[in-house]
């Protein structure tokens, strides 16, 4: 199994407003942490190191693009 790096969600806004919103009334502490374990969860359900690896690089590589002005770069 490969990292999915096209548009997958099947609603995508709707993901986004619940995110917001569970963010709404956080500290900024709170909300790093509730990041951290948002991030344990989906990657325990992911449960492949090798795709976990691979979002990580291509999440590394989206913020130095997103930096520079560039389109992220999809990994092969």
């Amino acid at each position: 199994m490969s990292l999915i790096t096209t548009a997958h969600l099947d609603a995508p806004d709707d993901f986004y407003e619940a995110l917001l919103n569970a963010h709404k009334d956080l500290s900024a502490a709170d909300s790093q942490a509730f990041n951290a374990r948002l991030i344990l969860l989906l990657a325990n359900h992911i449960g492949r190191l090798d795709v976990l690896k691979a979002a990580l690089v291509a999440a590394g590589l989206s913020s130095t693009s997103a930096q520079a002005g560039l389109s992220p770069i999809e990994p092969d």
